[in-house]
């Protein structure tokens, strides 16, 4: 892989100056030990050894930089999530619907809620999806709402 002057100055900067995450410095440094404008480079097993890293890490460092397009930046820095994170099964309408059930009277047989006889209501109920009881006891203290 060839890297321009201006690449080069920017991982130099990088692995020199400032305050980085240890795994940009990590890949920048690979970057730089990896770089054929600067003349021959070893062998990989030479360049790991040197580096402290492994042959893997020599590899997916080169092979996110083919697939960046020769991009520097994008090839140190954190890779973005190409899907969001799994979002919350708790919606505002699934949360006063919980809260309005938590401080309506028990059902017959019981004195107060729990967290668990909720946990098993709102399994009952159809259009609220299926709650753990840790998750539930998170909503209503979120709520400042007090079983009693």
């Amino acid at each position: 892989m060839v890297l321009t002057a201006a690449d080069r100055e920017e991982l130099v900067r990088v692995t020199t100056t400032g305050v980085h995450p240890a795994s940009v410095i990590r890949r920048a440094r690979v970057l730089l030990a990896l770089d054929t404008s600067a003349g021959e480079i070893g062998s990989q097993e030479v360049i790991a050894a040197r580096l402290g890293v492994s042959g893997e890490t020599l590899r997916l460092v080169a092979k996110r930089f083919a697939e960046t397009g020769g991009d520097v930046r994008a090839t140190v820095t954190r890779k973005k999530r190409d899907l969001p994170p799994v979002p919350s099964p708790v919606t505002g309408e699934v949360e006063a619907r919980l809260i309005a059930m938590a401080c309506s009277p028990p059902p017959p047989g019981y004195t107060r809620w729990s967290l668990r006889l909720l946990e098993k209501h709102v399994a009952l109920v159809e259009d609220i999806p299926d709650l753990d009881h840790s998750t539930i006891g998170r909503v209503l203290k979120k709520r400042n709402c007090v079983l009693t």
